[in-house]
Formats: structure tokens, C-alpha cells, sequence
């Protein structure tokens, strides 16, 4: 299942779960401490959702708005750790949330094909909680390939690197806890690259 897809800038309305927020105000904290955050939440117009963690879906915009001053104020690289961890963490708070633990269990017992495609399946279903208006599609085999169009991470960016480490990193914790330990997430097409669209693969 996708998301609606938008073929120019963001969707009015178009939301994303709270986690994209939440998650990265984690891993600032660690990485630049609680004012250093501070600071770049109120730089991205947010100190809002500081002030009260959001319990909703929250507006794509801000999600946007945050990898942008991040990487603006960071850096490609040191935005790629705090992205990395973020996505570390937002997959702790789904397999601890989100997937029920006789689910969890099935999946670690099956066969590392069917656990693929199975769990890919579920993302799928559920893709619409964090690519805000982009759009998710997915094929598995011996190498899992997510793809995202119109990607909300790294939307009207330019870099000469990919962008989206909060999602492979996100992909590769949820891969490595139900499916198999040596999993490897990769972004190997990025937008902000010239690509049209997000590739992440999973080996």
C-alpha cells in the first residue's frame, strides 16, 4: 500500500507520524545536547513540539523543515549520525509499540524469504504514517528494494550524497531484529542527488 503521491512540493495536510519528531529530538539532545536542540527546533519554527511532544500524526512540513535546518546548521555528516540514530530509535519504539510480540516471534521463526516479504508487507500497509505525501512502493527477493518518490526527507534538496539515513536507518533496525542480525540498509538513489526517487536496499 502508498501514500498518496504528489508530483510537486508538499500536500496540503499531508502528515507524518510524531516519531520523525520525536526521535530526532532524541538524538540531537545526544549528539549537541538539550540548547543546542533548542536552538535548532526554534531555527526550524518548532520549538513548539518541544515544548509538548506531539501524540499526533504532526504536519509533513515540520518534518521537512527540521532535516533542513539540521543539515544546514550540522552538516551532511553529522546530520547523517543524528538522522541514523533517530531512525535507530523510532524502530526500538515500533518493535516495543507497534508490532504485537506473537508477530514479532513469527517472524524470527519463518524462513528469512517469508519473514522478508511479510515484514516488508506490513511496512507497506502502514507506509502512509511516514512518507507524508510521498509515495512507498517495494519488491523483495534475495535483495529487499524500498523505494520512495517524492521523498519528504530530503524534498527540493541538492547534495552530492544521499539524504535519507532516518528511514535506511529505521528499515535496518526493524530488519535486523525480525528477520536476520547481518542486515544492511543502503540508500543507493537519492533525490537531493538527481535521482527520481528514493532506493534503499536491504542485503
Amino acid at each position: 500500500m502508498s501514500a498518496s503521491p504528489s508530483s510537486t512540493g508538499t500536500e496540503p495536510g499531508a502528515r507524518i507520524g510524531p516519531n520523525a519528531i520525536i526521535r530526532m529530538a532524541e538524538a540531537l539532545r545526544g549528539e549537541i545536547g538539550a540548547e543546542g536542540t533548542a536552538q535548532l527546533f526554534e531555527a526550524a519554527g518548532l520549538a513548539h513540539h518541544l515544548a509538548e511532544v506531539p501524540q499526533h500524526m504532526v504536519d509533513e512540513r515540520d518534518v521537512i523543515a527540521l532535516h533542513r535546518v539540521v543539515r544546514r546548521e550540522l552538516g551532511l555528516d553529522r546530520t547523517a549520525r543524528v538522522a541514523r540514530e533517530a531512525g535507530r530509535l523510532t524502530g526500538d519504539y515500533v518493535l516495543a509499540h507497534r508490532i504485537p510480540k506473537p508477530a514479532q516471534y513469527l517472524l524470527r521463526i519463518l524462513p528469512r524469504a517469508l519473514a522478508r516479504r511479510a515484514l516488508l508487507a506490513a511496512i507497506g500497509r502502514n507506509a502512509w504514517t511516514f512518507v507524508g505525501s510521498g509515495l512507498f512502493s517495494a519488491e523483495t527477493g534475495p535483495v529487499v528494494r524500498i523505494t520512495i518518490a517524492n521523498c519528504p526527507l530530503c524534498r527540493d534538496e541538492k547534495a552530492s550524497r544521499p539524504l535519507c539515513d532516518y528511514y535506511a536507518a529505521t528499515f535496518e533496525r526493524l530488519f535486523r531484529a525480525l528477520v536476520a542480525r547481518d542486515i544492511v540498509a543502503r540508500e543507493i538513489a537519492c533525490q537531493a542527488q538527481g535521482d527520481p526517487a528514493c532506493v534503499f536496499e536491504l542485503t
